[in-house]
């Protein structure tokens, strides 16, 4: 199937077709239009009858344009006619953008965001918040070491105050209990030795992004 030259006024509407065009699409075909002229040929059957394309065609009239770039199919019976028009239809809504991709494109593309079919204000704003969520991400946890040794000691001594106050609970109610007796002390000293690493056990850290090191919480 070859493509070949079609005058404009020669080719016709379908009398019915399954997909309408808004005012919006036709104006995004004219800005691809006059980017980048016609990158896809519309296909008509033996009677010039436009099988897809009927959008393209439209902003292509109304830019004025003589004739059209075409696929002649000559073989379709009148339900293939139809089925071809739905199916074009629907597998091109099928598709969904990848949006890793589209973002790298567009930071790729340095501002120059005049692109049909993409509001240019969004795409900027796309851009500035993808640069946004990259410089919160790549300055999270920026400490310098004198910083870092400043948290370290001060949960240091913030461990050892919660140690030592909850040791001397302990104490204190032995003492009630059975004040004179050894085996109270040496519960006291198994008690003191069980809550040493159940504190250790239930403290939490996070790692620094910059140093690698254990910050403790």
């Amino acid at each position: 199937m070859k493509v070949i030259k079609k005058r404009l006024d020669d080719l016709k509407h379908p009398e019915k077709n399954v997909r309408i065009h808004s005012e919006q699409q036709i104006r995004e075909l004219k800005r691809s239009l006059e980017k980048f002229g016609q990158t896809r040929a519309l296909v008509v059957d033996e009677n010039n009858v436009i099988l897809i394309g009927n959008g393209l065609y439209e902003a292509m009239v109304s830019l004025g344009y003589q004739e059209a770039s075409v696929y002649v199919k000559t073989e379709l019976s009148e339900n293939d006619k139809k089925k071809l028009m739905i199916a074009d239809n629907k597998t091109y809504a099928l598709g969904i953008d990848n949006l890793d991709t589209l973002n790298e494109f567009l930071e790729e593309l340095q501002g120059d965001l005049d692109i049909p079919g993409y509001d240019e204000e969004i795409l900027q704003q796309m851009v500035a918040d993808a640069d946004e969520v990259t410089e919160k991400i790549s300055e999270y946890g920026a400490l310098d070491e004198s910083e870092i040794q400043k948290i370290k000691e001060a949960n240091e001594k913030r461990e050892q105050k919660a140690a030592a106050a909850e040791i001397s609970d302990n104490n204190s109610e032995n003492s009630s209990e059975n004040p004179n007796t050894s085996d109270n002390q040496s519960s006291e000293r198994q008690n003191t030795t069980e809550t040493e690493p159940e504190i250790t056990e239930t403290r939490k850290f996070v790692i620094c992004p910059n140093c690698g090191e254990k910050i403790w919480l």
